[in-house]
């Protein structure tokens, strides 16, 4: 048998991109967020069952990559050149609707999520603890991270002891898939840590009735100092 060329490997991407219900799918990530099987079953229109045939295809044509949290598995774009491919054919074949979360507008500004901070807010943390390059990915595709130096330093300042977090019997730090953002927060110790500070500093202040979270001015003013963020 001879191994599958260029050329057959382009086709074989293509008509995956090209059957009406994977297309839709694919077109349902472009926006960087992740979805489950069954929403993405609603979006193409087909059965669970249906769907998940479907994205099997993708994810054996690396178009799409899949993270299994908890009960649930969010599927993804494989990245970014997946996306310029997608966004190539958008130009004639038009783009999709952009995802809109029905979730109450304070509960997706700021929340918990188990021990750590969900919402509009963990995802800024998260993206800034990133970006300032204070945590890193454990390995290339690993949603596990690891701590830099200069993240350990940082995190000294406001009272978190890296060190001891590793000594606790459970996972260190880890991207979360956040429900309403579809994209990570930092979950583990080190999520659990900082959700602590936040609220032993008056950061952040508990709803009595919910989950929800209340940035304080003092809060607003420390996120933007010592992260960066900037708020709404």
């Amino acid at each position: 048998m001879i191994a599958e060329g260029a050329d057959g490997r382009a086709a074989a991407i293509a008509a995956a991109i090209g059957e009406p219900a994977r297309a839709r799918m694919l077109y349902g990530l472009s926006d960087g967020l992740a979805r489950t099987s069954t929403e993405l079953a609603s979006i193409a229109d087909v059965t669970p069952s249906t769907a998940s045939v479907h994205l099997q295809k993708l994810k054996d044509r690396e178009l799409v990559k899949v993270v299994a949290q908890g009960k649930h598995r969010y599927y993804t774009l494989a990245g970014p050149q997946v996306a310029a491919a997608l966004e190539a054919l958008s130009v004639i074949a038009g783009g999709p609707r952009p995802f809109v979360p029905h979730t109450p507008i304070r509960l997706r500004a700021a929340r918990t999520c188990y021990d750590h901070i969900a919402g509009t807010l963990g995802v800024g943390l998260h993206d800034r603890l990133v970006s300032l390059r204070w945590v890193t990915a454990a390995a290339p595709a690993d949603t596990a991270y690891d701590v830099t130096s200069a993240g350990t330093k940082a995190l000294a300042a406001i009272g978190i002891d890296v060190e001891a977090l590793h000594r606790e019997r459970r996972r260190f730090a880890f991207a979360c898939v956040d429900w309403s953002e579809r994209r990570p927060h930092l979950g583990g110790a080190l999520g659990a840590a900082l959700l602590d500070v936040a609220l032993r500093r008056r950061w952040v202040a508990r709803d009595l009735d919910s989950r929800t979270l209340s940035v304080t001015p003092a809060g607003s003013r420390e996120f933007a100092s010592r992260f960066s963020l900037r708020l709404p």
